[in-house]
């Protein structure tokens, strides 16, 4: 990276591990603090159909950010038009600064694949006075053909042990008292979740809580456990049309489908026997893929709901 002779980069991992903060850290090595001069910029592309979208990028004289996500269905005319707008500007001081500029995309991994596919092609035509960080999630949702134009770095999530060192560490500098039993009980709560983790450390905060051993639980959590609870309870269609509102409560509250299906997951899973372990696994990942093929995820989450509850029943009328 300090010689400027590097491939485009892949970086993934789970949600809060830090992936974005690496990436800031390698273009400060490339640029210095050129990156800090960002601006903000509403970029506007037409479709085929005459419709206007608006992107919003954060950029500086080397760099570009963008989450190509925000256009949705458009999102392959978005990766085209911004990776060609900025390649086809050549650097203004190629005595300071590297003969390339950098583009990070956020959320590749919830672009479509025609979107993917252009991308591949940007990113062969533009190697040479462009480069991409690819930013994801899961690798398992971007195209072999796309991945294969990347060098991967796997960032993984920080654990529970370094969440708490990192906590002391910032409530130190921070001059707020906090224990390391609190710290660790926030690390453990947070879900391995380091940005989390800062976040419910500040409202520990604000709560006066920084030396009580309780920390508090986002109330969607606590609401999607109970409502995981409801479908071990009792299975029946009436049990059905109550679990199905709470559903569009939550999606109502802004909260992602599949943020949902991974609660639900996670709560169901502690509430499962081995044997309905072994079911319930294959099943979410089912109705995740199906979740991502189509357009309307609460289908899939209503479906995954009565599926789990009639494995339910049968494995319990199997052991009486």
């Amino acid at each position: 990276i300090e010689s400027g002779n590097f491939p485009h980069l892949l970086v993934y991992g789970p949600a809060g591990s830090g992936k974005k903060t690496r990436v800031h850290c390698i273009l400060r090595l490339l640029y210095g603090n050129a990156i800090e001069k960002v601006r903000l910029n509403t970029n506007t592309f037409v479709t085929p159909s005459k419709k206007k979208v608006e992107v919003q990028t954060i950029s500086s004289s080397v760099h570009m950010e963008v989450n190509a996500g925000d256009a949705g269905i458009y999102d392959r005319i978005v990766v085209q038009e911004l990776i060609k707008g900025i390649a086809s500007v050549g650097q203004l001081d190629r005595a300071k600064q590297r003969d390339f500029k950098v583009v990070v995309l956020y959320g590749v991994d919830q672009l479509t694949v025609d979107a993917q596919h252009a991308l591949r092609r940007t990113m062969e035509k533009y190697v040479t006075t462009c480069r991409l960080i690819l930013i994801a999630e899961q690798v398992s949702k971007i195209t072999p053909a796309t991945r294969s134009r990347c060098l991967p770095l796997r960032n993984p999530a920080p654990s529970i042990e370094q969440i708490s060192d990192i906590l002391m560490k910032v409530a130190k500098k921070e001059s707020v008292p906090m224990s390391q039993k609190s710290s660790l009980k926030i690390a453990q709560q947070s879900g391995r979740n380091l940005r989390r983790a800062l976040l419910m450390a500040e409202v520990a905060k604000v709560e006066t809580m920084g030396e009580r051993e309780e920390t508090l639980i986002p109330d969607w959590q606590v609401y999607a456990k109970e409502t995981a609870a409801m479908m071990v309870d009792e299975q029946s269609a009436k049990q059905v049309m109550q679990v199905r509102e709470r559903l569009y409560n939550m999606i109502a509250h802004c909260i992602p489908e599949e943020v949902i299906l991974g609660q639900l997951v996670d709560a169901l899973f502690a509430l499962s026997d081995q044997t309905l372990k072994l079911q319930l696994l294959p099943l979410a990942a089912n109705f995740d893929h199906r979740m991502h093929l189509g357009s309307k995820p609460i289908f899939h989450l209503e479906a995954f709901v009565v599926h789990f509850m009639s494995l339910h029943k049968q494995h319990m009328e199997c052991n009486l």
